[in-house]
Order: C-alpha cells, then structure tokens, then sequence
C-alpha cells in the first residue's frame, strides 16, 4: 500500500485491491488476483488466525460439487436445479456456483487439499443434507482449515502485503461507489483509513449477534458495516441452527448422533435427566431419531413431527429450566443396552455395516470416526471420561448481503464474499457454503480483471465527515456510564432468545427495542480501557446487524410469512400442533408448492425498508460453441 494524505486527523493509505479477511474466501481472492495479473493488491484482518474457516469443522466437514465419481448422473444443469430448489435462490446465482464448483475444488486438489480417492482417482462422494446426489466429499474434521491454510501459502508466495490486527469499523461510500475503508488498530485503538477502488468483503457471517453460537470466539461478521454504507440484504431470515459444544463450540453432527450418545440434563443441585424419555415416542423410536440427526443437523421446522429436529426442541426446553445439557458417551441412552433389532432399518443397517455395534457410545464412535473423538481431545476433552456441553447454536446465515453473479453488491467495486454473501435461500445441501466461498471469490476476481487494473488514482474527497464520526466515537470510548462489554452480553443473550431458531413477534420485538435504545444512546456507552475499543466497535455493528436482522424477522412474519427452514414462528392459530409441547411450539409451514418470495431490505439513515420479488429462474442454455466462442476470445460480452 502506498502512503496518502491524511483524511480528517486519520493517516491514509491507497491499495486498487483491497480484500478485508483472511478465510478461504478471501486467500482465494488475493491468489486468483495475483495470478490474473494484478499487483496492486493488499488484505487486511482483525486475526490472521481466527475466523470460521480456519476454525470450524465438524465430525467430518463437507465440501459440496459436482459429482466426480460412481454412476450417479449429474451435471452442471441438475446440481443448480438443486441449489435452485432451495426456495429463495436465485436461478443464475445457483448456475455460477454449479458451473464453477468442478474447477474451485480441483484448483484446492492441486494445492494440496487431502481430499480422498478411491484407486482409480475417482473423488468418492457421499449423501448430505438437502442433496439427492453423492455430491459430499471431506478432508476431515478440518476441510476448511486445510482449504486456509493451502491458499494462505500460496498467498505467501505472491507475495501479497497482509496487516493484521486491524478492524474493519467504516466501509467509504461515494455515489453508490465504494471509495475506501476505515479501520482501528486493536491493540492501540488508533484509526487507519485505506482508500481503494475494489473492496473484497471476506468477513464472514454476523457470528458476534448472538450468545449461543458455534461459529468461534474469534469470529464477529461485519455485516452492520456493510448494511450502514448502503449495501442491500438479501434473506436474511434463512440461517441454520443445530446442537453444537459449546466449549469448544464445534458441531455434534453425523458421526456423534449416529452412535446414539446418552443426552442428559443437570440442575443445579447435580440431579441427572435422560430427558428424551420422558417424551412420547418409544425408546426405539427415540433412538431412530437420534441417529437421523446426524444427517438431518440443522434444526428444520418441516422434521419437527415427522423427522429428527424434536431432539433439538427438547434440548431447548431443558436448558429454558435452567438446566445444563450434556451428551454422554460413556454410557447407552437410559443406561440400557441398544434395541438394535428395534432401530429403524437406516440406522441398524448403517452401523451394521460400518461395524458400530460396540456396547458404548464411546465405541462405537472410535469404530465409525476415530478422528471426531481425537478432535476432542486435541481440545482438552476426552470423551471417554466426561460429558460434553451442547446447546441450540446459530451455525450459518444461508441470507446475508445482495450480490449480483459476478458477487458484486448493490454498491460498485464492493464485493461480498464467502458467508457475508448471499448466495442461500431456505435450505441448502450441507457443505454447500464452502463451494459458494470459492465460486464467489473466483467469480468476483474475474470481474475485477476484466476491469482492467493499474493507472487508477485514490479520491478522498466528499469522505472527510465519515472518518471524523469514527474518530469521535474513538476519543469518546472510556468516558460514557454504560459499560460497553454487559451491553454487548446482554443483547447477544437477547437474540439467542427471540431471533433464532424459535420465533415470537412479540418477543422479537421486545428485543428489538433493547437494541434500539442501545443504537440511540450509543454514545453513553463506554469501554474500560483503550486495549478495548475494538470491542465497542464490534458491538456497534452488532446493534446495527441486529436491529436489521429482527425487522426482517418481524416484517416477514407480519406479512404473513410462515415457519420454514431452521425458524418456527409460534402462530397460536397454526395448524400444526407438536405433541407434549405447548403453545409457542404451534405453527404453520410454509406451503411448498408456491413460489417463494425473496426478501431484500435496505438500511438507511436508522430506517429499515424491504421489497420482495419472485427468484430470477435458471437460465436457459442455449448458447451455441461457435457464439460462445467468439464472445469469450473478444473477452468483453460475457462481462455484463
């Protein structure tokens, strides 16, 4: 980067390229930059190492593609009919990221990604979630940390300049153009303000807007940020939410259900509760269940009855009693042997067949995936000897913000990319969001090129205010009467509450005005010391991404949404009424057979606003080589 004026009393710098984080999404970015020929090209991250991508898995993390292996038919057309039929997607964007999902995996094989192969160098695939294909593959518990660090290495020999420690506070927007970014110094608390003509937005989704949560400490979103410049949200509404650890937060997916741990619950004076027998299905039946959720582990509404998602509910309402939720693994469910003769056929055949017969959770969890007990263990948990903490977590936001097929937002030269885009509806097949990480970076970069780079000069004017409101709210920081860290406690535990996977209009928007008498009297708020600044901008553009979160919740409902995907939406009228729980468990899902409607909504000057239209289809194919041919060697028409 190359040194500029001063912009209000903040030092400035000027990059053509800029791409704020360091997850797979953004590596990608700055590889696929370097190797397309630009040069002018720097990245910024609060963290190096922190973030999603480098530290979130599962028992076994799945990358979603394109089939390459077996006898299963499938092609480009049939994977984005898939993606498609998540309700809420767009037909072209699902097309991008069919389209270029076979050469974003195989450009990670060639870097060095231990994706298996069977003998013949088939990449051998497996069935996720929402997918009717073999489409799954993974490199393990750590598919997206290898993915990382793969990229990063190869960033590292680009030679591409990397700041870390800095916070994203301030994206700079000029008529609807982004002109640059303002940013803090976490250890100092000193502004920095970086002018460029393309912004990469890498950052991830909201993770620092709610309390109970699996994405990792490190990892906060600055989807506010973005939301205050003027870029425009898509499906926001749409997350996924399952059980996960809690410490460490982690995901208790496939392999960890599928051995049919004991659930438990303690109160506070240490009484144990093996609480899924208390509920009506018979023991069997429970056990079935348990096993679905190991394929099935996103809370969804439509399983609540028929499915497995009943085992979150009641995890829900053991922990609303005050009680701590636990899986055992060192003991069956209600200390009795397994029914296996009892079990649905799924579940008999599979572990059956995989050999997890053993007569402990704990066995038969080394015997199907050894390496999701040594994750464990890597961690200071040793599954063999305790139980393991679990709770209804936020996972992944499937809405974020609008981008158009060449991952360009509503705001020229801002790009979102990874899980700040969205490029979801409703449902999405499990390891999905991993191939929309590295088909959205690929596609943004090749629009960037097409640009054409080099001979562009920075432009500060017009910008001067913007970075001054940051700079005031620093020299402010330590001098308000309300403590900055027991707010940000509270509204995280708010939202935990009444905009997850269980929603209330009335409790939403309760929590909606928590968050905007804190937004209103934000000036009041303080932190202890300068080494903490950067955590009252981190619950800035939480407020900020909660109070546009929940109106998209609560506008939704009261335009006559209905439960669908990870969220019911209690509705006392409903016409389904789950057995054994009460009231706020009555629902109504959404019917399936209409066409969807995509919410986007703008934040403006405090406002939120919202439209909704029908999904753009998939287009059609019928392109002719010979005309496909001439436009892409003219490399210009295919750009539009």
């Amino acid at each position: 980067m190359r040194e500029y004026n001063k912009i209000s009393e903040t030092k400035a710098y000027s990059v053509e390229t800029l791409i704020v984080g360091t997850g797979a999404a953004g590596f990608n970015a700055a590889d696929l930059l370097y190797k397309g020929g630009a040069r002018d090209i720097a990245m910024v991250t609060e963290g190096i190492k922190a973030g999603t991508s480098r530290n979130t898995g599962s028992d076994k993390q799945t990358y979603y593609k394109l089939s390459l292996s077996g006898s299963d038919k499938d092609s480009v057309r049939d994977l984005a009919g898939d993606l498609f039929g998540g309700r809420c997607v767009d037909g072209d964007i699902a097309l991008v990221e069919a389209s270029l999902s076979s050469p974003s995996f195989l450009r990670l094989v060639d870097l060095g990604v231990p994706f298996p192969t069977n003998r013949y160098g088939e990449y051998i695939g497996y069935k996720t979630d929402h997918d009717p294909h073999r489409r799954a593959t993974s490199a393990g518990p750590y598919t997206s940390r290898f993915m990382t660090e793969r990229l990063e290495a190869e960033v590292e020999k680009d030679g591409i300049e990397i700041l870390d420690g800095l916070q994203l506070v301030r994206i700079l927007v000029k008529d609807n153009e982004v002109k640059g970014a303002v940013f803090i110094h976490r250890k100092t608390g000193e502004t920095m303000a970086v002018l460029c003509r393309n912004l990469v937005l890498a950052t991830g989704g909201p993770a620092g807007i709610y309390s109970l949560s699996v994405y990792p400490m490190s990892q906060f979103g600055a989807t506010g940020i973005a939301l205050e410049a003027g870029a425009m949200g898509r499906n926001l509404t749409e997350w996924q939410y399952g059980l996960a650890s809690l410490c460490p937060r982690w995901n208790v997916s496939g392999s960890y259900m599928q051995v049919l741990p004991r659930f438990v619950s303690i109160d506070e004076e240490g009484k144990e509760y093996d609480f899924l027998s208390d509920y009506v299905y018979s023991r069997p039946e429970m056990l079935s269940r348990v096993f679905l959720k190991g394929y099935q582990w996103p809370f969804d509404v439509r399983k609540l009855e028929t499915g497995s998602s009943i085992v979150d509910v009641l995890c829900y309402l053991e922990a609303e009693k005050g009680r701590k939720v636990y899986l055992d693994f060192m003991h069956n469910p209600d200390f009795l042997p397994i029914p296996w003769e009892e079990l649905s056929k799924e579940a008999r055949d599979y572990l059956s067949a995989s050999g997890a017969t053993g007569d402990t959770p704990i066995s038969r969890l080394k015997k199907l995936n050894e390496p999701a007990y040594s994750f464990y263990l890597d961690k200071g948990v040793d599954l063999e000897k305790e139980y393991l903490e679990i709770g209804l977590c936020a996972q992944h936001n499937n809405g974020g913000l609008l981008m158009n097929t060449w991952w360009e937002s509503n705001i020229k030269g801002l790009f979102p990319v990874g899980e700040c885009a969205a490029s979801h509806g409703v449902y999405r097949p499990g390891g999905s969001a991993l191939n929309a990480g590295q088909c959205g970076s690929r596609r943004a970069v090749s629009w960037i090129l097409s640009k054409s780079t080099g001979g562009w000069e920075p432009d500060a004017s017009g910008l001067s205010s913007s970075v001054k409101e940051m700079e005031e709210i620093v020299s402010s920081s330590l001098i308000g009467d309300i403590d900055g860290d027991e707010v940000y406690e509270e509204v995280r535990k708010i939202m935990s509450i009444s905009g997850s996977a269980l929603r209330n209009k009335e409790s939403m928007k309760k929590a909606l005005k928590t968050v905007d008498d804190h937004l209103s009297s934000f000036s009041s708020i303080c932190v202890k010391n300068q080494g903490r600044i950067w955590n009252l901008f981190q619950l800035r553009n939480a407020l900020i991404t909660q109070k546009v979160y929940l109106s998209a919740m609560i506008d939704y409902l009261e335009r006559g949404g209905k439960s669908r995907g990870s969220s019911l939406y209690s509705d006392e009228n409903g016409s389904v009424k789950p057995r054994n729980l009460d009231q706020r468990f009555v629902y109504t899902l959404e019917d399936e057979k209409t066409n969807p409607l995509i919410q986007e909504v703008r934040y403006e000057n405090g406002k939120v606003s919202f439209s909704y239209r029908e999904p753009r289809p998939i287009p059609e194919d019928d392109d002719f080589f010979e005309n496909v041919w001439s436009e892409y060697r003219k490399n210009k028409n295919i750009f539009r």
